[in-house]
Order: C-alpha cells, then structure tokens, then sequence
C-alpha cells in the first residue's frame, strides 16, 4: 500500500544544482568546489554538495571578497535566465549593506596597485643588476 502523507519528492533539491541553477556559480562542478572548500554553508552548518536543500533554507555563499546571505524561496529544476534565477532567493537586509558598504569602500580606495609596480623596465634591470653584482 502507497504512503500518501510523505512528502513529495520536489520540495528539496541538491545544493550544488540549486546554486547553479541560482546563479551564483557557472556550472555545478564550480559549485561542488565551492561546498567542499567551506564557502558555502546552509543554516550555519558547512555541508556537502549533495545537502537537501528546502525553501526557507538560509544559504551563506562567499565569493571572493564578497559574502552573500540568501533565503532559499524556490527550486528550479532547470537553469533558467538571470531574471528568473533571482526569483528562487531573497538576499538579507544585512547581508546587502555589507556588501555596498564594501564596494563604497573599495571604489574609494586608492588604485591598488601602486606606481611602478609590475615588470621593471630595462633601465630598472641595469640598476639592479648592478646593486646585485651582475
């Protein structure tokens, strides 16, 4: 005889394919990279690729600089355009104004890389042949 009060087998989806399918990442094996490199984490808890992810969920995704903080609202069994993929995730308040606080920040931070910096020029290679003996 069937059990009709489970669950149906929608309401969850792999975390890998849902940040994929979210955006956030360009394909799933970037995504599993992510996950199993502590960039990731649902509710508070770093997990694996393959973690049941439900709506409601609260996902922490880190990028870089960037930290983003995302309630989970839909699944998407499919990739679908970046219009739609933001319908499946709402990001907090704080979550946002850390993030333009750190882009306010940087956009008023100085050029980071400083005057001269890079190859030196031939002019600078004879000079430190010469303070090195060459």
């Amino acid at each position: 005889m069937k059990d009709d009060s489970a669950p149906p087998a929608t309401d969850c989806q792999r975390l890998d394919k849902w940040l994929w399918a979210a955006r956030f990442y360009k394909t799933r094996g970037l995504a599993v990279e992510a996950i199993n490199g502590g960039k990731v984490h649902v509710d508070g808890q770093r997990v694996k690729p393959a973690r049941a992810l439900r709506q409601g969920s609260e996902v922490r995704i880190r990028k870089g600089a960037l930290e983003f903080t995302v309630i989970v609202l839909g699944l998407a069994k499919q990739r679908r355009p970046a219009s739609e993929a933001m319908g499946l995730y709402r990001e907090t308040e704080e979550s946002t104004r850390r993030r333009q606080a750190l882009a306010e920040e940087r956009r008023l931070a100085p050029a980071s890389q400083a005057r001269g910096s890079g190859r030196p020029s031939k002019r600078d290679r004879r000079r430190l042949g010469r303070v090195f003996g060459r």
